[in-house]
């Protein structure tokens, strides 16, 4: 489970140089995963193994306690079978001794066995311990791997519209704005000098016709209104 250690090795994510791999951590992360998970298949491979020879061996514990009970059993009957006359007692007791002796070295078979599933039992235990915590870390890491894209792809954007206002030239854009304002108010000045210009154009006699045609139109609309009293036509007409 050496993850950390996993991270940081060299050439396993993919064929990079050394500085690649070592400035992108996506895919180090990755790596690590990929590395935890392969530790997952090996230790949930190997609590199989142990838990099949543990159950492979309780249950010929098992057995030899039952076989153990058995020749024990047969012993029994083997001296009722003289008490009622059916065997001698010499060959009863020459029977039931032999018995009696298979019966103990099945116990002590029996007694070996289930100690030695209780060792597979435990070990399968802390192989289950360990597989449930390589679990954890998997998930653990995966959603660690997925904050970790996300801040990843924020700070990639917010890196590259911060360079780009950087290459804002400020100052420059200040001075093309004065330039521009400058040039307008200079046309603009322009277009009043012309105005004046052409104002002081008129002469005194262009003056006198213009006031001239301002009285005739007076006294002519003086005239109609006169007219149109004497009609009688009403003004609103």
């Amino acid at each position: 489970m050496s993850f950390f250690s996993r991270l940081f090795k060299i050439g396993e994510a993919e064929s990079h140089s050394v500085l690649d791999k070592f400035e992108d951590p996506i895919k180090m992360t990755e790596q690590g995963i990929r590395d935890l998970k392969e530790d997952l298949r090996q230790a949930m491979m190997s609590l199989a193994e142990v838990k099949g020879i543990a159950i492979r061996t309780r249950r010929d514990a098992d057995n030899k306690k039952k076989l153990a009970a058995d020749y024990e059993r047969k012993a029994m009957l083997l001296l009722q079978k003289m008490q009622n006359g059916g065997l001698s007692q010499r060959e009863a007791e020459r029977l039931a001794t032999q018995a009696l002796s298979k019966k103990e070295t099945n116990a002590q078979e029996a007694l070996r066995l289930s100690r030695e599933a209780e060792r597979h039992e435990q070990m399968a235990n802390q192989l289950q311990t360990n597989v449930n915590k390589i679990k954890s870390s998997v998930s653990t890491y995966e959603n660690d791997l997925v904050t970790l894209k996300a801040r990843a792809r924020t700070a990639a954007s917010t890196k590259k519209i911060n360079r780009q206002l950087a290459n804002i030239d400020s100052s420059g854009t200040i001075a093309m704005l004065e330039k521009m304002k400058a040039k307008v108010e200079e046309d603009e000045s322009l277009a009043q000098a012309y105005g004046d210009i052409v104002s002081a154009d008129k002469t005194i006699d262009d003056e006198i016709h213009s006031a001239l045609e301002s009285g005739e139109q007076v006294t002519a609309s003086a005239s109609l209104l006169e007219l149109k009293m004497k009609m009688g036509i009403s003004q609103e007409v």
